[in-house]
């Protein structure tokens, strides 16, 4: 092992130590159901600001982005816009009516709303698919990570996220789980800031060329030159994808169900809009400078491993090798709170809808929630991890842009009618659910098992870049199906909506006439 991979081992181990010593400080805290699964309500919104852009600011944004904008030239830079606008699309939209839910999960909702339990278990079916599709690219960049820095084998680098993880969880469920992404945020931000700015300095001071980035002109979106027509397409279903998509991410709904009333989650998304925005300063700016030190990428490697490889291109030797170290210790941060809040958000629901129900048919008593909830939890981590093996090398970002198509196809239709239309019935939401589910996860196992590479023809494209289409298909169909189902209101969707829309402190009792 080099010199460079022993100290990135070392900031790993490290980073994976703190991370299991925040779990074993939140057992101490965490006592009832409501700690294991929304941190008790009580998370202010600084803290849970740091907590969101800890668990949101995955591998895709740590490795991906940067190896999108260098491979791929300007037209990526849509990408940390996208991510970044998600959160406003999500603060204008949902996020105080879904605290003031009082829901656990996005399924909790679905049931609240349309008084329907097939719609309850086919939002589970969804949030767990989704889940377990968003863990697969944070498994396959820790083990990218690990290998490109120690050669160690990829089941390395997955199997000690998926252990820390699996062990945090249990301990102390969401409670563990916030403190641990709170400081994770500024960790990563920092393990990524400090040797960007390094680099920075140093290509200042060397004088070397202006580093280019291609533009459309030079190259089209996912590598091939393309008519200014598609790239249109597909930086338009790009962005729907990222900005309906967050809103149906399970790790980030949940998120709003922890703070202690909707004015709460508002400051929260109006922080994080704030943290994310510095954070993707500074992706571009490694793409940008690997330009100029890392013209051709070595054989085998990804684009995604620019952020660890560029360092040692600028800056060889004790500098570059602590620089990348560096990198390495935030880059696993951001693979473990991101793998982390997904295994919560999954555990929570296989708790409520599977684990649970089945101790109880088994034992045919009473069933702890606490202990049912950590046994889902070693589920929700164990079956991507014998996935991950069957899926083909997976661009970070890409991957994960794929997931949101699939977030915003299921889940965004049932949020945003759920909460701004009355006429929603249980039919219109179910319908709305399957033709964007089934329709976004085609295209996703089409694309993870590269049946249909991107790029290639017409039929690539919208594979590659599925919301578009999707996402209309999901939103009509619900539509005209509640309008066709008149009859399947609920009756008390109108309470229902009131008290989405009302703030906590007005008493709707004394409204009343």
């Amino acid at each position: 092992m080099s010199a460079a991979g022993a100290w990135a081992a070392g900031l790993v181990g490290l980073v994976c130590v703190l991370t299991l010593l925040g779990g074993a400080y939140g057992l101490r805290l965490s006592r009832t159901t409501s700690d294991f699964y929304v941190a008790g309500r009580t998370v202010t919104p600084w803290w849970n600001a740091s907590a969101i852009g800890g668990e949101y600011l995955s591998a895709a944004s740590f490795l991906g982005v940067a190896g999108l904008v260098y491979a791929g030239g300007v037209d990526m830079l849509w990408f940390p816009v996208g991510y970044t606008l998600g959160y406003l699309v999500l603060l204008a939209l949902v996020a105080a009516p879904l605290r003031r839910s009082g829901a656990y999960t996005a399924p909790d909702f679905a049931q609240a709303r349309l008084g329907s339990l097939p719609v309850r278990r086919l939002a589970s079916v969804f949030a767990v698919v989704i889940g377990w599709a968003y863990l697969l690219p944070q498994l396959y960049g820790a083990g990218l990570a690990l290998r490109s820095l120690t050669g160690a084998p990829s089941w390395v680098g997955a199997a000690l996220v998926a252990v820390v993880v699996t062990l945090n969880v249990v301990a102390g469920g969401m409670r563990s789980v916030t403190l641990v992404q709170a400081v994770q945020y500024w960790v990563k931000l920092i393990a990524l800031a400090v040797p960007a700015l390094v680099l920075l300095g140093v290509w200042l001071a060397s004088g070397t060329p202006t580093p280019h980035l291609p533009t459309p002109a030079d190259v089209g979106l996912d590598g091939a030159g393309g008519a200014v027509g598609d790239r249109a397409y597909t930086i338009l279903s790009t962005l729907l994808a990222l900005c309906l998509g967050t809103m149906g991410l399970p790790h980030v709904v949940v998120r709003f169900y922890t703070n202690p009333d909707g004015r709460a989650a508002r400051r929260t998304t109006v922080r994080v809009v704030a943290l994310l925005g510095l954070f993707y300063v500074f992706p571009p700016l490694y793409a940008l400078l690997a330009r100029v030190y890392v013209p051709q990428l070595p054989p085998g490697v990804s684009s995604d491993a620019i952020v660890l490889l560029l360092p040692s291109a600028v800056v060889p030797g004790g500098l570059g090798t602590a620089l990348t170290a560096v990198l390495a210790a935030g880059a696993f941060a951001a693979l473990l709170s991101t793998a982390s809040g997904l295994a919560v958000a999954v555990a929570g629901v296989l708790d409520q809808d599977v684990v649970r129900p089945a101790l109880l048919a088994v034992t045919g008593g009473d069933a702890t929630g606490i202990q049912s909830f950590r046994l889902a939890a070693g589920v929700a981590m164990v079956v991507p991890c014998a996935v991950l093996p069957l899926v083909d090398d997976i661009g970070l970002a890409t991957s994960v842009t794929l997931v949101f198509a699939v977030a915003a196809s299921t889940f965004s239709p049932l949020l945003v009618l759920g909460v701004w239309w009355r006429g929603l019935t249980a039919p219109g939401a179910a319908a709305g659910m399957v033709v964007g589910g089934v329709s976004s996860l085609t295209a996703l196992g089409l694309r993870l098992t590269e049946a249909v590479p991107a790029g290639e023809d017409r039929l690539g494209l919208f594979v590659a870049s599925p919301a578009a289409w999707t996402v209309t298909a999901a939103f009509v169909t619900a539509i005209l199906v509640s309008l066709a189902t008149p009859e399947r209101v609920p009756r008390g969707s109108l309470a229902m909506l009131a008290r989405l829309h009302t703030p906590e402190r007005v008493d709707l009792a004394r409204l009343r006439p």
